[in-house]
């Protein structure tokens, strides 16, 4: 089905309508058909877009799955990436419904441009993690060992959340750590361990986890003091409010903690 509704604020400029059009291009559906059936219970009907950080990728497009599935007639549409990049293009103007963030910085700007319909709810939370190669065959055991020399290490961007938290923990310690690369989200710094281009990344566990065995994880004391909070809204210009609501009520509910909780997040 086809949106009928648009948003008629500013048009999108400069590096805001770059990352619109990079998302509207990446977007996913959450199922394989496309056509739009009667509406679902409540009347939720039609297709409802979701904006969601690059770490939610496996457990939003299993909870899309289930929405559709419980809502005939819907599809689920997602564009994922840095939650700061995602932020940069609701306030320039995409149209999305749901706008889940990686922290509340990131929300805070959505907010303060109020792009928001109400206050946004914190769903999850993430703790830090470092991935090395499979089989750690440089022995890290500890966030200091990544400032050894001879070793590659990748941060996500410093306004990522990740990034952002990655630096909370380094500074903590008062570690310096010079990356040779920041990426511009953490599936994209977890990326360049799994191809080798680097020897570890400060990821996001719950990432570490999804890759499963094309990295190992070490944990750190640090990432205790770095823990993301995951706030989630309703976004003010919706084009289909009802269905970002329902969206947003899965992902608080059981079924939803049970989806992110087996993904590694941490209750709020």
């Amino acid at each position: 089905m086809t949106r009928t509704a648009h948003r008629t604020r500013r048009p999108l400029q400069g590096a805001a309508g770059g990352a619109a059009a990079l998302l509207m291009l990446s977007a996913c559906s959450a199922g394989s058909d496309s056509s739009a059936g009667p509406s679902g219970p409540g009347g939720v009907s039609g297709e409802v877009t979701v904006f969601a950080a690059a770490s939610l990728k496996e457990s939003f497009t299993t909870l899309g799955e289930r929405f559709e599935k419980e809502h005939p007639g819907t599809k689920v549409t997602f564009g994922f990436g840095g939650s700061d990049s995602l932020a940069a293009s609701i306030t320039g103007g995409a149209p999305a419904d749901v706008f889940a963030s990686a922290s509340p910085t990131t929300m805070k700007v959505v907010t303060d441009a109020d792009d928001a319909s109400g206050p946004p709810a914190t769903f999850v939370r993430n703790e830090l993690e470092i991935a090395t190669l499979p089989g750690n065959p440089h022995k890290v055991a500890s966030l200091e060992d990544l400032t050894a020399p001879d070793l590659k290490v990748v941060l996500c961007d410093r306004a990522v959340p990740c990034g952002a938290a990655a630096r909370k923990a380094l500074d903590a310690r008062k570690l310096t750590l010079t990356p040779v690369s920041y990426e511009q989200d953490v599936k994209a710094a977890l990326t360049k361990v799994e191809l080798k281009e680097a020897d570890a990344a400060v990821v996001y566990r719950t990432d570490v986890r999804a890759a499963g065995d094309k990295v190992e994880g070490v944990e750190f004391p640090e990432s205790a003091d770095a823990v993301n909070d995951y706030p989630i809204a309703l976004l003010k210009d919706a084009p289909n409010a009802e269905a970002g609501k329902a969206f947003i009520a899965l992902v608080r509910s059981a079924e939803g903690r049970k989806v992110l909780g087996a993904a590694g997040f941490l209750t709020p």
